[in-house]
């Protein structure tokens, strides 16, 4: 599956769980909703997706395209507040005033960071590049994704270098967490079986 496809798969899944969330309960029932697992599994999919993102991805458009600098910094800079507001979710809960803030703000904030990329860096990157490098980009990206951190971990520097060492041990420790915490089995695979 090619890079592009790839993405565009994450991103599908992730607008369809914002299509879910925006009428989320925000009282006294958002306890019992089951708002906290669907808000997970979006944390979940997102600090993957970011992580695969500024290992691999934003490197490859920083060396295809001209602009290539000024389109991966500006992304970098939404996904990094994007983390932020996912760590705010993390650290509260459903009823939480916040929590419900930050919620909102992710959604808004989420959306606006897909069209980015589908409408600004990707018709750039689809005329520049090859099927056959979109393609191997792909591939890396699948297997960087098994392995991804699945916590929002804002204060780690967006850096590709930083995503392949310490990345890959937040990954770790975060699969690790999941399985003693529970966390991965009350959440639903991977949508692309990946």
């Amino acid at each position: 599956m090619d890079a592009l496809t790839f993405l565009r798969a994450d991103h599908e899944g992730v607008l369809g769980m914002f299509e879910v969330l925006d009428g989320a309960p925000s009282g006294e029932g958002a306890m019992d909703s089951g708002l906290g697992t669907m808000v997970t599994n979006l944390i979940i999919a997102e600090s993957q997706h970011e992580a695969i993102e500024e290992q691999l991805f934003w490197p490859f458009v920083r060396k295809a395209l001209d602009n290539g600098d000024e389109l991966a910094d500006q992304a970098i800079a939404q996904e990094q507040e994007g983390k932020k507001l996912l760590q705010r979710l993390e650290d509260g809960g459903p009823g939480e005033a916040d929590y419900h803030k930050a919620l909102a703000a992710f959604i808004k904030a989420g959306r606006k960071h897909i069209a980015f990329e589908q409408d600004q860096v990707w018709p750039l990157l689809h005329s520049a590049v090859g099927h056959a490098e979109l393609e191997q980009l792909g591939q890396k990206l699948a297997l960087a994704k098994k392995i991804a951190p699945t916590r929002p971990h804002p204060n780690t520097p967006p850096s590709s270098m930083v995503q392949q060492t310490i990345g890959s041990a937040a990954g770790i420790v975060d699969h690790a967490r999941d399985v003693v915490t529970g966390r991965a089995g009350e959440n639903p695979p991977d949508p692309q079986g990946r």
